[in-house]
């Protein structure tokens, strides 16, 4: 299990240098800068590529061939990046070779046909692996030691999860959290306060397109409700666990077909056979109009597994793009469900389940319990906190990030 996050090692006095602390200023500029502006790139590209396939119908009859066509540019072009995110953690870990700068643009490409066709995936997978990626480039061209590119590249992924929700103190958190497993370093700390407010405010600059939620109206919880709420964090846990179990299944089963272009190709074909057995398009792309209704409104119980089924037979088949926003859907959507059952507030546990899906199967329950505070304001915070960490312990010893070390 996790630690809880501290300071550690507490404050080596080389760290107090003024050079020291130069260089690792011009690393956090380089690496805000990088991961803001990538980040705004990706969003009006991929809100460009959701449009076009909602205006289009046509374009999910494409989503084989659009499967096909990024697995083909990885395996042309993409050599030592197809472990996406959990190449940059290995990186952080015990740094090699660093990350090729080729990760970044075919990672934004793939992502890109992915939701132009309508698979199941998210987004924040994506920034992350841009903003780790160009913020080690960056790294490179300063010259940096081994231990500043660790520090760079947990400023980038940070910076870039927090750019693409839009909650820079959760990419803070979330760069530390991911990458240590807890503990909270002073150097990382530093660096990534300086990275993900940064890339934010780039985004906000270039008004990129970020998804509004409703704040969250405070009201009085007795015994009754706290218990139900814990009990709901555990289901949250669960929701992860299966979700995770699911998605590494699936691609083993798709690692038995030697061609690797022929992956997405097959999920592609099952995924528009799911769409059709389904009569709708509820659960292709993103699906934020979904988790924003069910933020306020009881969802049916078989929003959340559907998603879930999808997305990881979206990911496990080779598509590129990310479990977050699938796992905020399916956290939301479990949680309106759960609601109306427990006769409980509905903005409450799905706000909850928005966060605490996702930190559960990423081990991060401190970074999106913020993330909520952000998004729905500070009153939900000690609620998302307290389900959050019971989702974490009860999500079991795997995650979606097959290199992140515990």
């Amino acid at each position: 299990m996790a630690t809880v996050m501290k300071l550690n090692p507490p404050f080596p006095a080389k760290i107090l240098k003024p050079a020291s602390l130069g260089r690792e200023l011009l690393l956090g500029l380089g690496a805000g800068i990088s991961a803001g502006l990538a980040a705004a790139l990706f969003l009006w590209l991929l809100d460009a590529a959701t449009r076009a396939r909602e205006n289009n119908f046509y374009l999910v009859f494409g989503l084989p061939f659009f499967g096909w066509l990024g697995a083909w540019a990885y395996h042309r072009h993409g050599r030592g990046t197809g472990r996406g995110s959990s190449l940059l953690l290995e990186e952080i870990h015990e740094p090699r070779a660093g990350i090729p700068a080729r990760m970044a643009p075919l990672v934004l490409f793939s992502t890109l046909l992915t939701h132009l066709g309508g698979g199941s995936a998210g987004r924040e997978g994506t920034a992350v692996q841009m903003g780790g990626s160009l913020s080690d480039q960056w790294s490179r061209f300063l010259k940096a030691s081994a231990a500043e590119r660790k520090l760079a590249l947990t400023a980038g992924l940070g910076a870039g999860f927090g750019a693409a929700i839009g909650a820079p103190l959760a990419g803070i958190i979330f760069g530390l959290e991911v990458a240590s497993g807890g503990r909270l370093h002073f150097r990382a700390f530093f660096i990534c306060a300086i990275a993900s407010p940064l890339a934010f405010a780039l985004t906000r600059l270039c008004r990129a397109p970020h998804a509004e939620y409703p704040l969250w109206q405070p009201s009085f919880l007795g015994l009754r409700e706290w218990l139900f709420l814990l009990a709901v964090g555990l289901a949250f846990g669960v929701s992860a666990r299966l979700f995770i179990w699911l998605t590494h299944a699936v691609e083993k089963g798709f690692a038995k077909i030697a061609n690797p272009t022929l992956r997405p190709l097959i999920g592609g074909i099952l995924l528009l056979a799911a769409y059709y057995a389904l009569g709708t398009l509820r659960y292709a792309g993103l699906g934020i109009p979904v988790i924003q209704a069910a933020l306020t409104n009881p969802s049916s119980y078989l929003d959340a597994p559907v998603k879930g089924l999808l997305t990881a037979l979206t990911l496990g088949a080779g598509f590129k793009g990310g479990e977050f926003i699938p796992l905020v859907f399916v956290g939301t959507t479990l949680g309106g469900a759960l609601a109306a059952a427990l006769n409980m507030p509905v903005a409450l546990l799905a706000s909850v389940g928005f966060s605490s899906v996702f930190g559960a199967a990423a081990k991060t329950p401190l970074a999106c319990a913020v993330m909520a505070a952000e998004l729905f304001g500070p009153a939900i915070f000690p609620y998302a906190l307290a389900a959050g960490y019971v989702a974490y312990f009860s999500s079991g010893p795997n995650t979606v990030y097959p290199g992140q070390r515990r």
